[in-house]
């Protein structure tokens, strides 16, 4: 073998030994290493939430504006909360808020019959929605940057210019007849729809439903009507947020809505009070097809700008939730639910509900429901631990980082207090009294929020199935009809 080859295979032999003493080395921590408990390990702590720069300003017919520039990509969204809602519509008309919310987007505008709308939106895979709800509309969109000029136009059009056609209006009207039709088909919509009756009586603006005879005192007029007295520049507060040049931006809104005036004057707008209904009482609506129960439990509640919301938070990560009290005791200790649930659930400007409950078996119902019971007056009289008090706050202080994800969601927020009236560094406030609360403080609003002999106990289930019977609570059963009034045909 000659030098030159000699030392060729040399290096070859070299290579091959640091190959293999390279793997071993690097294998060897991996199979000595013994895995650590999931208690051992260690995280570094949450960054502190930050909100991106962007600029609020007005325009001269009161409408507000928020920008945000966003250059990680080619996307532009943008929304417009109306101040508006279900709530100010009149008691006969029922449905009135949701079907203009509806109608503006589906119905088309004056330059673009829906079909055309439609088509001009895929074409750039963009999107343009309306919705009228219980306190609010909303209108928004979804384009790349390189389209935005067209889809801002249509936005606008949307906002500006419905067409509210008679052929689209029966179209609608229809699909809320199936909608109305269809309503008792599922146990939990039945169970939710008639709780809220019990919670804020039934012709409460916040519990009533639509029926075929509010749908039919609907007419194109009333759609003409809502609208021009609530879809107005000094109603309205636009946000957009994205990869925009904001004097650019700026040129393309005062073009759209610059000129917008409003025909009628500023309605006077006093929000619906809400008290609760019905203070106690069992109540059942009869399914005798049904082989399990729907039940809720629950009250009035409050308001999200109360002192002790950071607290009850708190109470409902400790009752809530997978590894919560409901969860560890009645499903998985008694195994009496399928799910189990319990929420101090606020509103922003009028009160919301403390509801709880779940799906259970009909045999088992009657257990459910007394150990609830028992859960609840347990969190009021006996003090939760620290343990439970630091996974509870650690749990809402961690999902931060999600409610600050993106710069959509930090305008969306910035908007919504605004519309409410709320201060803009609320959710700072609310972070603050999550970490100052204590065990005390839990038991102390528990006792003050939680009360047994107010809260409604609704269950949608088979009667005949259910063994223990409901008498066995020692409480008088209502039952609650659900028939559906038919439609008068002439």
């Amino acid at each position: 073998m000659t030098q030159n080859k000699l030392l060729k295979h040399l290096r070859w032999l070299s290579l091959i030994f640091i190959t293999m003493v390279s793997v071993l080395i690097l294998r060897d921590p991996a199979i000595a290493q013994t895995p650590k408990h999931f208690t051992e390990l260690k995280f570094p702590p949450l960054s502190e939430i930050t909100i991106p720069d962007y600029e609020r300003y007005e325009l001269d017919n009161g409408m507000i504006v928020y920008l945000m520039e966003d250059h990680k990509l080619p996307l532009i969204n943008g929304t417009a909360i109306i101040r508006t809602g279900s709530r100010l519509e009149s008691s006969d008309k029922i449905g009135l808020a949701e079907m203009t919310g509806m109608l503006m987007r589906a119905g088309g505008t004056k330059d673009h019959p829906p079909g055309e709308l439609n088509e001009l939106l895929e074409k750039r895979a963009a999107q343009v929605e309306a919705i009228i709800n219980t306190a609010s509309g909303k209108v928004s969109f979804n384009a790349l940057t390189e389209d935005i000029e067209t889809v801002f136009s249509l936005f606008k059009e949307i906002i500006r210019e419905p067409a509210f056609t008679s052929e689209q209006l029966e179209l609608v009207k229809t699909q809320y007849r199936g909608v109305i039709a269809r309503r008792n088909d599922n146990p939990k919509d039945i169970a939710s729809r008639e709780f809220r009756k019990l919670v804020y009586g039934e012709t409460s603006p916040y519990a009533r439903t639509k029926e075929y005879s509010t749908i039919n005192n609907i007419s194109r007029e009333d759609i003409i009507t809502f609208y021009q007295n609530y879809v107005r520049p000094d109603g309205i507060i636009l946000g957009i947020v994205g990869d925009f040049d904001s004097k650019l931006m700026k040129s393309l809104i005062n073009e759209a809505f610059g000129d917008w005036k409003s025909l009628t004057s500023k309605p006077d707008i006093v929000i619906p009070s809400a008290r609760q209904e019905c203070t106690q009482g069992l109540f059942l609506v009869n399914q005798s097809q049904l082989t399990q129960s729907s039940v809720l439990i629950g009250h009035l509640g409050g308001q999200f700008d109360s002192s002790d919301y950071p607290t009850l938070s708190v109470l409902n990560g400790v009752v809530n939730g997978f590894g919560g009290r409901l969860f560890n005791e009645l499903r998985s200790r008694q195994g009496l639910a399928y799910s189990v649930y319990g929420y101090w659930s606020a509103a922003y400007d009028y009160p919301g509900m403390f509801y709880g409950g779940g799906q259970t078996s009909s045999k088992t119902t009657v257990s459910f429901i007394d150990s609830f019971m028992q859960e609840i007056e347990k969190i009021r009289t006996t003090p939760i631990t620290e343990e439970e008090l630091s996974k509870a706050k650690e749990s809402i202080l961690n999902s931060f980082v999600f409610k600050f994800e993106n710069p959509s969601q930090v305008l969306s927020r910035l908007m919504t207090y605004e519309y409410y009236g709320y201060p803009k560094d609320f959710i700072f406030s609310y972070q603050q009294g999550v970490k100052a609360t204590t065990t005390k403080d839990v038991q102390q609003v528990a006792r003050k929020y939680l009360i047994p002999d107010k809260m409604a106990i609704l269950v949608v289930g088979n009667e005949e199935a259910i063994e223990p019977s409901l008498s066995h609570l020692e409480k008088t059963v209502t039952t609650i009809d659900i028939t559906i009034p038919k439609e008068n045909q002439s």
